[in-house]
C-alpha cells in the first residue's frame, strides 16, 4: 500500500507541474514584446560610451487624401477649428517626411535581456482643441503618463490595450490632472474619446528608453544605446510596422532612414 501512495503522489506532481500555471501566463502575437527577466540593478542608458542612432522617415509614391474632420456635433469644438482639422493618420512635413512615427527597438538581447530604470518625470497627453496632444507618444513601463484637459468642454479618454489594465475616464472643463501608467510593454495602445468619436492617440509602451518619435521633419535620434545587432521597428498609423536591423558598437553612431511605400 505505502508504494502505491508514493507511486500516485509522484504522478500528481508530475501532472502539475505539467500543467500549471498555464492559464495565468500573459501572451502576445509578438513575443519581443515580452518583458525582460528580472534580476540585478536596473539599467540605465550610457550616455558616454553608448551608440547613437539618428534617422529621417519618410513616404514614398503619392500623399494620401485626409478627411476633414466633421466636428459640427459640439459647438465649442467647432469654434476652436473655424477651419476644420483634417484626419492625422498621415502627417507630411517638407520632402514627404512623416511625422508621428514611433521607432523603437523591437529585439536586441543587449538591451531586451536587461531591466531598466522607469523616468521619474511624466509623459503629458493634453486634450486640447478637441484633438489629442500629442498624437502619438511613448513611454515606458511604469512610467506615470499626465492626461490634462484644456477644453471647455466634457472629455472621455478610454484605452484599448491588448495585455494591460485598460481605462476609461471622464475629465469636465477645469478638470484635475489623472495620473495613470502601464506595466507590460504593449506597441500600440490605441486611445479614443467616447464623447468625439475623432479624437484619437497611439501610446507605444516599451520596457527599456529606446524608442523616439518622428517630428514635423520626420526625423528621430535614440542615444545610449549599448553595443549591438537589433531590429528596429518603424510603426506609423496607417502603414503599420515596419523592420530594419541596425548593428552598433560602442560609441558609434548610425544612421538608419526609411521610406513606407504609399499605398
Amino acid at each position: 500500500m505505502k508504494n502505491i501512495l508514493i507511486g500516485v503522489s509522484l504522478a500528481c506532481a508530475l501532472t502539475l507541474a505539467g500543467c500549471g500555471g498555464g492559464d495565468d501566463k500573459v501572451t502576445t502575437a509578438d513575443t519581443s514584446s515580452s518583458a525582460p527577466a528580472a534580476g540585478g540593478p536596473a539599467a540605465a542608458p550610457d550616455m558616454e560610451n553608448g551608440a547613437t542612432i539618428t534617422g529621417k522617415v519618410t513616404l514614398d509614391g503619392a500623399a494620401p487624401v485626409m478627411k476633414a474632420i466633421d466636428m459640427s456635433a459640439n459647438a465649442f469644438c467647432v469654434r476652436v477649428h473655424p477651419t476644420p482639422e483634417k484626419s492625422q493618420e498621415v502627417q507630411l512635413g517638407a520632402g514627404g517626411a512623416v511625422k508621428d512615427v514611433f521607432v523603437w527597438i523591437k529585439a536586441g538581447d543587449a538591451v531586451t535581456s536587461k531591466t531598466w530604470q522607469a523616468p521619474t518625470t511624466a509623459v503629458t497627453i493634453d486634450q486640447h482643441g478637441c484633438m489629442y496632444n500629442p498624437h502619438v507618444l511613448g513611454v515606458m513601463t511604469g512610467q506615470n503618463i499626465d492626461i490634462k484637459t484644456s477644453d471647455q468642454t466634457n472629455h472621455n479618454i478610454q484605452t484599448f490595450p491588448t495585455v494591460n489594465q485598460a481605462w476609461n475616464e471622464s475629465q469636465p472643463p477645469g478638470s484635475e490632472d489623472k495620473v495613470k501608467t502601464f506595466a507590460r510593454q504593449e506597441v500600440m495602445i490605441p486611445v479614443k474619446c467616447q464623447i468625439h468619436p475623432w479624437m484619437k492617440a497611439y501610446i507605444g509602451v516599451v520596457s527599456h528608453p529606446f524608442f523616439a518619435v518622428t517630428g514635423d521633419d520626420g526625423t528621430f535620434t535614440i542615444k545610449g544605446l549599448p553595443a549591438g545587432t537589433y531590429t528596429l521597428e518603424f510603426w506609423q498609423e496607417k502603414y503599420g510596422p515596419q523592420d530594419q536591423q541596425v548593428t552598433v558598437a560602442p560609441k558609434d553612431s548610425k544612421t538608419v532612414n526609411y521610406a513606407f511605400k504609399a499605398s
